[in-house]
């Protein structure tokens, strides 16, 4: 059977440059950061080459600038949890969104039983961040604006800069989830006014188990690991050597490719969107039509559930999701969507194509060709189809 992969926002492969630059430090090079003797020299110039590419896929002044951490979770709860127990003593109110990841909405969660305050701005039908909510609840009380640089589910990307210019004007940091964007869309901390932002290397084909935080220099938090002080006591633990190579390598590689890869992704998705919409009648694009990802399709259906069309999908090979993969776990509707303004209904009829490097205009036709009949055989169970979509 044909396999198609097109669920890129829960898992990329790691690309094969990257594992090639991460397979000397399992085996020969495996010195520890801490040792003095010629082999912690040698891991401490890797993991120092490796944050020199991820700050400069970035735009960050520093390479010091770049904490490595386990991943995109706990980046998240470092840069915010971190402001927060650092910064109380100038105020306890967090500014968040309604679209952001689970690692951003339970971490904030956690803090509102902890004597912080957690305000949740609207989002418009694009999931655009209402700056005008955003004016109207930040005061000088607040520590922390933490918002998603454009959304996984729905692809939106949001207005970054402004957004940072309004939390700085009450002298407030700057948190961006970039997980989903760095690496397909360009991003310049610096020009962006951005203090923190979250990175997970698997979301630029680099391993699993590896991530990183920036921090602009002067922006002051708190470690939530503590131990031997590595990573300039923000992040305590013995480094993932390998995976902080491999996430080198796969930032270096985004950097160069990211214009071409973006153009040509981009022209696969519309087509694909445009293919859609023009050939499965009540079929419907979530997330602008403009500003988002290259590699974002996130489609509603009338009348059925995204977890069945997922189901025919994969028994054609055709792999994708109903939104993040962790919020899979649940049977409820994604809060994104609902956020959007979509009923429950519409919510769950949704269905996320996230496309990578390895997908071609031949798996977009491919695709297209299976989806009219698959929809049009279950609305034709569904009690709730209107006659002539079955007929």
């Amino acid at each position: 059977m044909r396999r198609i992969y097109m669920d890129h926002t829960a898992g990329m492969p790691v690309d094969e440059r990257v594992l090639e630059a991460m397979m000397p430090y399992f085996t020969q090079k495996i010195g520890n950061v801490s040792s003095a003797h010629f082999f912690g020299n040698e891991a401490r110039r890797a993991i120092d080459e490796a944050r020199s590419k991820v700050a400069e896929l970035i735009g960050a002044e520093k390479k010091e600038e770049i904490v490595f951490t386990s991943g995109g979770t706990e980046s998240n709860n470092l840069a915010i949890k971190g402001v927060a127990n650092r910064n109380k003593d100038k105020g306890n109110h967090i500014i968040t969104s309604s679209i952001e990841h689970m690692s951003v909405v339970n971490t904030c969660k956690h803090l509102g039983k902890h004597g912080f305050k957690i305000t949740s701005l609207p989002v418009d039908k694009y999931g655009i961040v209402d700056i005008e909510a955003l004016k109207k609840e930040i005061t000088d009380k607040t520590i922390l604006v933490s918002t998603m640089y454009a959304n996984g589910e729905i692809g939106t990307i949001e207005p970054i800069k402004e957004i940072g210019e309004i939390a700085h004007s009450k002298g407030a940091f700057l948190h961006v989830d970039a997980v989903a964007a760095a690496g397909q869309v360009p991003i310049d901390v610096q020009d962006e006014n951005i203090d923190l932002l979250s990175l997970s290397s698997n979301d630029m084909y680099g391993p699993r188990g590896i991530g990183a935080l920036y921090k602009k220099t002067g922006t002051r938090i708190l470690p939530i690991i503590h131990g031997g002080g590595q990573e300039r006591g923000l992040r305590s633990g013995t480094e993932n050597l390998s995976g902080i190579v491999g996430m080198g390598k796969a930032a270096e590689i985004a950097k160069a490719n990211m214009a071409a890869e973006a153009e040509r992704l981009s022209r696969l998705r519309d087509k694909f969107i445009k293919g859609v919409v023009d050939k499965i009648p009540e079929s419907y694009l979530n997330g602008h039509p403009t500003k988002r990802l290259p590699s974002n399709v996130n489609v509603r259906f009338s009348y059925i559930e995204g977890e069945s069309l997922i189901l025919s999908l994969d028994m054609e090979g055709v792999a994708c999701s109903s939104g993040s993969a962790c919020t899979s776990k649940t049977l409820e509707p994604s809060h994104v969507l609902l956020a959007i303004g979509l009923a429950h209904e519409d919510a769950h009829g949704s269905l996320l194509f996230t496309l990578g490097r390895q997908n071609t205009e031949e798996d977009i036709k491919y695709v297209l060709g299976l989806l009219p009949s698959i929809v049009k055989r279950l609305r034709a169970i569904s009690p709730l189809t209107p006659k002539e979509l079955v007929t």
